[in-house]
């Protein structure tokens, strides 16, 4: 009796698998009707609204942005189980906890578990000993991935910016929004099916620079490394005041709204901000995430030259079969396959960023759902659950954990390595500045910058 009952366990589990496979074969039509579904399915006998629970989470230390300060984490939960905790420090998605299909929970985002981790680790600037970082789980600005050579024109004036990956600046530079301090703005919102909670923080004229533009202050004494001679840089221009509104409902979504407003009457500046959750469907311990399959919205994608900066170039990803995506399959063998020629390039930017770490074009067809287009969908086949990324956004940077090396130790109490997880960080494109054929991340003086991502679970 008892293996009976487990060999149909194994069957349904395989049937629930394999029919979401199908579903996302067959293209728009099935993504559509698969979460179509899923979301019905999940929402079967759920009825209460979801919670949300507030927490001292630490003492962050002094910086040139802000003195020490108490921070907070924020508990999200809904009627389905699902968790999203999240840290006034930079604004981190800190885990999501989602069930499978037996309803069992996994934390499925990889992060830490104390505030120093996140302090010493996430994404610490040149004067700490663990300096660079994964970002995990940060609210990512102003700029989001890289800007070649830390420079940049707009309207006549040349920018620099703090270089901190190679020749190029990543991620908003040394400090970027991910170490800064963030405030709630307001109180949480509720409706019988979402909570939400909105994080405020004002960006000055000058982040990230050396005090060189008019009535800044001196953030950062030297823009390069130490290991390079000292430098002096303008940081980004124009004051401005953003706020992101995080949101769970009843349906497994977490939303993510950001709002920029520029503060300035006469200065432009760019922005692109972006999330950096790691995600591994199996649980965020449970090892390699490389045999999870992936689909991406995109048959092109925008090849990088020797340090990682858009070539210009927007490319058929079928002239490199590695990066196409359009249908469902598992990142293992694609990451490593070199067996179209060492000189080919798909092999050639694989070798480049130590694996996938690029920008998908998205396409402006296929499903959509509350106005925004599909950007990537994943799937677990061992738990069944499954990630749907929705946006308004015209790229998504696919990158498979390339430099965990197994020296920080996650939440859990395990370290994390190599190909153990993923990020679809939606966004503009990379270097966008400097290429005038990609879309624009220029928000001019007195605008206002607007855009939505979701991450939908089901099982």
């Amino acid at each position: 009796m008892h293996e009976n009952g487990r060999r149909r366990r194994l069957r349904w589990r395989s049937s629930i698998g394999l029919a979401a496979v199908l579903a996302i074969t067959l293209g728009g039509a099935g993504l559509v009707a698969a979460t179509t579904a899923s979301a019905s399915s999940s929402n079967s006998g759920c009825t209460s609204s979801p919670t949300l629970t507030v927490e001292p989470f630490g003492v962050a230390p002094a910086t040139p942005y802000n003195g020490p300060e108490q921070t907070y984490r924020y508990t999200l939960t809904n009627c389905r189980g699902m968790q999203v905790r999240l840290l006034t420090y930079g604004a981190i998605t800190q885990s999501i906890t989602v069930p499978d299909y037996r309803g069992r929970l996994a934390d499925v985002a990889l992060g830490f578990k104390t505030l120093a981790d996140y302090v010493n680790f996430v994404s610490p600037p040149p004067s700490s000993p663990n300096f660079g970082g994964p970002y995990f789980g940060e609210t990512i600005g102003r700029y989001g991935n890289r800007i070649a050579n830390g420079s940049f024109k707009l309207n006549g004036k040349t920018y620099t910016l703090p270089v901190n990956n190679g020749p190029n600046s990543l991620h908003g530079g040394f400090v970027g929004w991910g170490n800064r301090i963030w405030h709630a703005a307001g109180k949480p919102e509720r409706t019988p099916s979402t909570v939400s909670v909105t994080l405020k923080l004002v960006s000055p004229n000058g982040e990230e620079g050396s005090g060189l533009l008019p009535g800044t202050k001196v953030y950062e004494p030297n823009c390069s490394i130490p290991a390079n001679p000292p430098s002096k840089c303008t940081g980004y221009p124009a004051q401005l005041t953003v706020w992101v509104t995080f949101t769970l409902d009843n349906s497994n979504r977490y939303w993510i709204h950001y709002k920029i407003r520029n503060d300035s009457p006469r200065l432009s500046t760019v922005v692109n901000p972006t999330n950096h959750t790691y995600f591994n469907l199996a649980g965020e311990a449970s090892g390699s995430a490389l045999n999870q399959l992936v689909q991406m919205n995109a048959n092109t994608f925008t090849p990088t030259n020797s340090v990682q900066i858009p070539t210009g170039a927007i490319t058929p990803v079928s002239a490199a079969p590695q990066f196409d995506f359009r249908h469902f399959k598992p990142i293992f063998p694609s990451i490593s396959d070199c067996t179209t020629g060492i000189n080919s390039l798909g092999c050639q930017q694989l070798l480049i960023a130590h694996g996938f770490d690029h920008n998908w074009v998205l396409n402006s067809s296929g499903p959509r759902f509350a106005g925004l287009r599909l950007a990537a969908r994943a799937l677990d086949p061992r738990s069944a659950r499954q990630l749907t990324v929705w946006t308004d956004q015209p790229g998504v940077q696919f990158y498979t954990s390339n430099f965990l090396t197994g020296s920080l130790v996650g939440i859990s109490g395990h370290t994390y390595r190599q190909g153990q997880a993923y990020t679809f960080e939606t966004q503009h494109f990379p270097n966008s500045p400097n290429q005038p054929n990609f879309p624009s991340t220029v928000l001019r003086a007195g605008k206002t910058f607007n855009s939505t991502t979701i991450f939908a679970f089901s099982s």
